[in-house]
């Protein structure tokens, strides 16, 4: 059994992520920002231990880390936008770049001084297909996720003496909740331009983060999680 942290965990990805961690007899403790009642009925599901925590928020991701000796930390809490970039916000960059990259790195420090002590351990971010080859009126998105990538590399280069792993998934097209603002016509279109002919379901992406939470001499990886949309 593994303590097993997870951001973003109240849907999506996320909950799926923690129904097969928890179904597979590990310590499951996840984070959420908003979704109290999904995340009550996803706690009383799994066992799980659900914590609401704003991942940008430094101190409260050290509170939310708190007496949680983790084993494996699954960064997958994000938001999106979609729009022009010369329409875009300074303040909706601002936020979007707090959530998807600064609190993949406060969950990192977070996390650490339990790896290191332990000279073990596992980090699983969760990027995007967009952030490895860039989105036309999502050029924030794909930012924020190329972002991620490259520290995910870094990170794999300097923790790996410490015998941390970290590597990340780059998920396609994927029926959730960021797919909501979509109309049936673009989701057509995604569907054929994937290789497989179909969307992915959070399932899937989590089945490739246990994976990567598992595998023993893989690191700095990024593995698609696409249909083949990006090859």
């Amino acid at each position: 059994m593994q303590n097993v942290l997870i951001t973003g965990g109240s849907r999506g990805i996320g909950a799926a992520a923690v129904r097969l961690f928890a179904a597979r007899g590990d310590r499951v403790r996840f984070l959420y920002a908003r979704s109290e009642e999904a995340s009550a009925a996803l706690a009383r599901e799994t066992g799980a231990e659900a914590v609401r925590c704003d991942v940008a928020d430094e101190q409260a991701v050290a509170r939310a880390f708190a007496g949680f000796d983790t084993d494996v930390l699954v960064n997958n809490a994000g938001v999106a936008h979609y729009g022009l970039v010369s329409q875009i916000r300074p303040d909706e960059w601002r936020r979007l770049f707090a959530v998807d990259v600064d609190g993949v790195f406060y969950c990192v420090r977070a996390a650490l001084p339990a790896m290191l002590q332990k000279q073990a351990g596992a980090i699983v971010n969760t990027a995007s297909m967009w952030g490895q080859v860039g989105a036309s009126c999502e050029a924030a998105y794909s930012a924020a996720k190329g972002a991620v990538i490259a520290f995910t590399k870094a990170l794999a280069k300097e923790l790996g003496p410490s015998g941390i792993r970290v590597n990340a998934v780059a998920p396609g097209v994927i029926m959730t909740d960021m797919c909501a603002g979509l109309g049936s016509e673009a989701l057509d279109s995604l569907r054929e331009q994937t290789p497989l002919e179909r969307l992915g379901t959070p399932e899937e992406v989590a089945h490739a983060i246990a994976y990567l939470a598992d595998a023993p001499f893989v690191t700095g990886q990024v593995l698609g999680v696409s249909g083949g949309f990006v090859i």
